[in-house]
């Protein structure tokens, strides 16, 4: 956080979130009067309004916790790893939903897009990129758009690569990561120019087109988060599933799972 105070930290959110004092105020359950001395320092909140108040502005757990400390209060949430003993239903329950998505790809990322854990579909359709790219820390952004990945095969790849450029962006404006910013621009050097979406374009999602034998595998994404977790490592994951969007790509997904 680059604002030492409460005070401060919390102007930044509201800004961010273009929310007005007497909005949040609305919000929180508040006034906007108080919510204007809190910003400017003439009134310390309680442990509870800070928490209502990073729940009425959406602030991620992790930036919550730094509320709290710059309030002088301690964490509010935990912060385990995810190999912790106590987390392993979780891990359990994961990867019985990657099971679940088989035969179609589907894996588990962290915050920056780092792989946590995926199913059989996702090797078979990673098949035959740069080992490096598959070496840990795994970055799914890199496996699809680096040049030794599977950008190659990406028919749409002027598209499809400013789809998750966009997407990393976004999220590094929404909740401040330079790590994600840097990766987005490193990702964006390597994009073709972009353009509009062509005739194949969904209407309510970007295709993943991937070239395959003689014909095209066509994917459509979803993206799932954990939104009642109370542990940061938790709220961070994100289930993201690779659906086929006609039936010979349902096909080949089939074929391709059960040759691996």
């Amino acid at each position: 956080m680059s604002t030492a105070t409460f005070g401060g930290a919390l102007r930044q959110w509201r800004t961010r979130r273009r929310v007005s004092q007497l909005e949040l105020a609305v919000r929180a359950g508040t006034t906007q009067r108080y919510v204007s001395f809190l910003e400017s320092g003439r009134s310390a909140p309680g442990r509870s309004m800070i928490i209502r108040l990073a729940e009425s502005l959406a602030v991620p757990i992790r930036e919550r916790n730094e509320l709290l400390l710059a309030a002088g209060f301690a964490p509010a949430y935990g912060q385990g790893r995810l190999d912790a003993p106590e987390l392993g239903p979780v891990r359990a329950a994961l990867e019985n939903i990657l099971r679940g998505h088989l035969p179609y790809p589907a894996v588990v990322v962290d915050r920056h897009g780092d792989l946590v854990s995926a199913n059989a579909g996702f090797y078979a359709i990673a098949r035959g990129i740069a080992p490096r790219l598959l070496a840990p820390p795994v970055s799914v952004p890199r496996v699809l758009l680096d040049p030794e990945g599977l950008a190659p095969r990406i028919v749409n790849l002027d598209e499809w690569a400013w789809h998750i450029v966009d997407r990393l962006r976004e999220e590094s404006e929404r909740n401040p990561d330079e790590r994600l910013r840097a990766l987005a621009d490193e990702l964006a050097a390597q994009a073709p120019p972009r353009r509009t979406p062509g005739p194949q374009y969904l209407g309510f999602a970007v295709p993943l087109r991937l070239r395959h034998g003689d014909g095209e595998l066509r994917l459509i994404t979803t993206l799932t988060h954990f939104g009642t977790a109370v542990d940061v490592a938790l709220a961070e994951l994100r289930l993201e599933a690779f659906l086929p969007a006609d039936e010979p790509t349902a096909d080949a997904l089939t074929a391709l799972v059960h040759e691996a």
